[in-house]
């Protein structure tokens, strides 16, 4: 069984995602901030649903993964839109969600929110939004990736930033950028 490889979403099909979002709701305006941050700060699904309040910095704008893959404990920026969403989700969610400790991700009743929840959610907002690509909570990893070389970011820093133990791991998630891209990739290797 192979795997399907990662496709980059553009800024045009998450705009339109994100539309979908329904924030008069509860669970709109949290799938909208899950959204923003899987996209704009690059976290794996796990570590997204792992975060805590307490994992949250807005004075810095940064958010402290401690459950990254391998253990391995990272710091991501938080950049002004994705803090506004989240800033909205967590006024929302303490007047909803009463139990101390759950996961800042979670359902309306403070149940810890599942990937394949995620997944279902992702596919459905997709289908209403008339996103013919596969919508996945990874793919929103290449998208970041790929903004990032885009913005002429060091790869080693992008390797920082997602919390590769490997260089050539990045490289992957760089991939299909197109030969004018590659160029530009090569020149970001200091």
């Amino acid at each position: 069984m192979s795997k399907r490889p990662a496709e980059a979403y553009t800024r045009d099909e998450i705009n339109t995602l994100l539309s979908q979002c329904n924030t008069r709701y509860a669970t709109g305006l949290r799938d909208k901030a899950l959204i923003m941050i899987l996209w704009r700060s690059g976290l794996r699904i796990n570590e997204a649903l792992e975060l805590r309040l307490k994992d949250i910095h807005f004075q810095e704008s940064e958010i402290r993964v401690l459950h990254g893959k391998g253990e391995r404990a990272r710091t991501v920026g938080l950049d002004v839109m994705s803090a506004g969403v989240l800033r909205l989700w967590i006024e929302r969610r303490r007047a909803i969600v009463k139990q101390p400790g759950t996961p800042l991700f979670c359902s309306t009743t403070g149940n810890k929110l599942h990937q394949a929840n995620v997944r279902k959610m992702l596919n459905r907002r997709a289908a209403k939004a008339g996103i013919e690509k596969r919508v996945h909570p990874h793919g929103f990893r290449h998208t970041y990736s790929q903004e990032l070389v885009r913005e002429n970011t060091n790869v080693k820093y992008i390797q920082q930033l997602l919390g590769h133990a490997s260089l050539a791991t990045t490289d992957t998630y760089l991939q299909g950028l197109g030969s004018f891209d590659a160029v530009e990739l090569s020149k970001n290797r200091v």
